[in-house]
């Protein structure tokens, strides 16, 4: 039996042994650490029993308590995942241990569990909301905005008053941008209302660089926390899929049915595939071509823009079996747990190296699984950049997270929400905010001049605004106005509005999903559009709100999102420049091997207009394979790139550096300027 095991409770462990067997190796390293009581971060693969590793110990807290009766009704633990998606599944998981464990007391013929979980997220009815103050939990998942709601609220703060674990899943989704600055301080706030020692744990497999990620979950004031980490690297398999036809600068409709023939070849070789893309646009666009090849219910979109209902129902129906394939973007990228996928296929590059690994990840994602993945390049420069991703994932790398700098704005709707909630003194405030590691630099006068702001608000033609507290600079005493709570309550966290409009079922009125307000207002009475694989007709367009009926399969056009492309990560850039300078290295010398290229392609080119016998294509083709051979062996072995995908990259990348003079790269910016028909002079780098 695993060492680690013996710390627990004798029904949680063999509830465990008899489930699992043994330990993963992250485990046997995080069980010893969390039972001591230390603040842990837990860096590992997808697969490899993280999450397991943070509840199993705080669950098996809770089995000893209510065995020697002293477990009250009362939040003791406290799970935050960045999206609602995975609270919901987060919840249905802890049942399944929970359920074990129970078996093994009644078998022993002792008392039942009493340990409740709930679920506290924007999706929550209200319903349940309300039995929840009634009858609090005792584990809590939820999602930072949903926690930060809490902490505002008199009831919640009752709530969450006697939380003794806090874990943040997927802790890299969140430190790279506001959100996380929002979040930071919003566990100070619940730090400060426990009044004692709050264990943190988190969890993530992709995290770079880990000793600051492990600051930002401790806070400035806390001592060092165990810092676990096996690598984010794992045995994948994992290549890039090429057409027959070349790529080009835009995908043309014959390399597309290439694509989709592919597709269908792979799709039908698993038995459940999730395909990602980067935008909603392209995931209702393959979700229609492929419902056509295979049939309407073996295919699904999901993203954000459709109903809690309708990915809920897509996830539970591929988990089942029901559903070959599901096409999505970023909102199953993390630790989803969606059943067994057996391939995952990413169209387009992700523009991020840990996206990939996320993303891959999800194809046996089980202890011991070897994830499976396929990527598809829709460009020349996509296949470049595809190429270096794979180089990326040989050399190890990740991208590095870039924490926002104390953002004043996030502090500012902090302040509000805490002296909302009861006069505060502002040393109390600036003690407990300064503890967040955003803002572990902030000054006293900083903190000062955002107070005032908040209480003298600022000056606009029709009077003054924005004076949310009354602020007493004599005793330094704060207050909030009326409105103040209301105001932050609905206006509250990081994520910006993006007056959507809601796409609405008559007559049930239930609502499908969302549109982009600039595709809703161009939308007419009539027309008929896909959202979420199934064709709507609009009736009637009204201000928020898009009015529509089952089309019943009618020819649909795909709605457009503005804005929704990823950018690509530094590490990722850095990466495209070493493979350029790399491939062009080892090609050597260009210009006279060019040259003679040239005039092979050239003989080629007339017999084929001449309709005579083509003997020079095939020539070219092997004069290609002979003078790049160093760089070809070098894409095809090390980073399985197909013969077909690598021979187009030789011949971009040599084409370019010959007339340029220069292979572009971090260290060579090149600028090129031409004039359009209109005589306008256009530069590009």
């Amino acid at each position: 039996m695993s060492s680690s095991l013996s710390l627990f409770h004798p029904s949680v462990k063999n509830w465990f042994r008899n489930t699992f067997g043994q330990a993963t190796e992250i485990q046997e390293k995080a069980w010893p650490e969390i039972k001591k009581g230390r603040h842990t971060l837990i860096a590992a693969p997808t697969g490899s029993g993280k999450t397991l590793a943070a509840f199993l110990a705080a669950i098996d807290d809770l089995v000893r308590e209510d065995e020697m009766g002293t477990l009250t009704p009362g939040i003791r633990v406290v799970y935050v995942s960045p999206l609602r998606a995975l609270s919901n599944d987060i919840e249905k998981n802890l049942q399944i241990p929970l359920r074990g464990i129970n078996d093994e007391l009644l078998n022993k013929r002792l008392a039942p569990l009493k340990i409740k979980v709930s679920v506290r997220t924007g999706d929550t009815p209200q319903n349940e909301r309300t039995q929840m103050i009634k009858n609090p939990p005792h584990i809590l998942v939820t999602t930072p905005e949903s926690l930060f709601l809490l902490l505002t609220s008199a009831s919640g703060r009752v709530l969450l008053s006697s939380t003794q674990t806090l874990i943040l899943d997927e802790i890299h989704a969140l430190i790279g941008d506001k959100r996380g600055s929002h979040l930071s301080l919003s566990i100070e706030r619940l730090q400060a209302l426990t009044g004692k020692p709050l264990q943190r744990i988190g969890l993530s497999a992709t995290q770079k660089p880990v000793e600051q990620v492990a600051k930002f979950l401790t806070g400035s004031s806390l001592p060092d926390c165990a810092i676990l980490d096996t690598g984010h690297r794992k045995t994948l398999d994992i290549a890039v899929e090429v057409p027959d036809s070349s790529l080009t600068a835009v995908m043309s409709n014959e390399v597309w049915a290439e694509v989709f023939a592919r597709l269908e070849t792979l799709i039908r070789e698993h038995r459940t595939t999730l395909i990602f893309v980067n935008t909603r646009r392209l995931s209702e666009r393959l979700a229609h071509q492929l419902s056509g090849m295979l049939g309407t219910e073996a295919v699904s979109a999901h993203h954000g823009s459709l109903s809690k209902e309708h990915r809920l129902d897509a996830e539970q129906r591929l988990k089942s079996g029901q559903l070959r394939v599901l096409v999505a973007t970023a909102s199953l990228e993390l630790g989803i747990d969606i059943g067994s996928v057996d391939l995952v296929v990413q169209v387009g590059s992700t523009r991020s190296i840990a996206a990939l690994l996320q993303r891959v990840g999800r194809s046996r994602h089980q202890v011991g699984g070897i994830p499976k993945g396929r990527i598809f390049p829709l460009t020349r420069d996509e296949l470049i950049e595809c190429a270096a991703l794979m180089d990326a994932i040989h050399h190890g790398e990740l991208d590095r997270i870039i924490m926002p700098e104390k953002p004043l704005d996030i502090l500012a709707q902090q302040i509000i929400a805490e002296v909302s909630c009861g006069e505060k003194h502002e040393d109390e405030l600036f003690e407990t905010y300064s503890k967040a590691y955003p803002y572990r630099d902030i000054t006293k006068d900083d903190f000062r001049e955002i107070l005032t702001m908040l209480a003298d608000g600022f000056t606009l033609r029709r009077g003054r605004s924005g004076a949310y507290l009354h602020y007493d600079r004599v005793n330094g005493m704060l207050r909030a106005r009326k409105g103040a709570k209301l105001s932050v309550i609905m206006n509250g966290g990081a994520i910006p509005d993006t007056f959507d409009y809601d796409v609405v079922l008559d007559p049930a009125g239930i609502v499908v999903g969302t549109l982009n307000e600039d595709f809703a207002i161009e939308t007419t009475p009539g027309a008929i559009f896909q959202l979420g694989n199934t064709s709507w007709q609009v009736l009637k367009v009204e201000t928020g709100k898009v009015r529509v009926q089952d089309a019943k399969g009618l020819p649909p056009t795909i709605p457009f999102w503005l804005g929704e492309a990823p950018g690509r990560t530094d590490e990722l850039s850095h990466t495209v420049s070493r493979f350029r300078e790399e491939v062009v290295v080892l090609l050597g010398d260009l210009e006279n091997k060019m040259q003679r290229l040239n005039e092979l392609h050239s003989s080629a080119f007339e017999s084929a207009a001449t309709g005579e016998e083509n003997t020079q294509k095939p020539i070219a083709e092997q004069f290609v394979r002979e003078w790049a051979a160093d760089a070809l062996e070098w894409m095809e072995k090390e980073l399985h790139i197909p013969a077909s995908g690598a021979e187009q990259i030789v011949l971009y990348l040599a084409s370019g550096k010959l007339a340029l003079g220069v292979m572009p790269s971090k260290e060579n910016l090149m600028l090129e300027r031409f004039f359009d028909d209109a005589g306008d002079m256009h530069l590009v780098v």
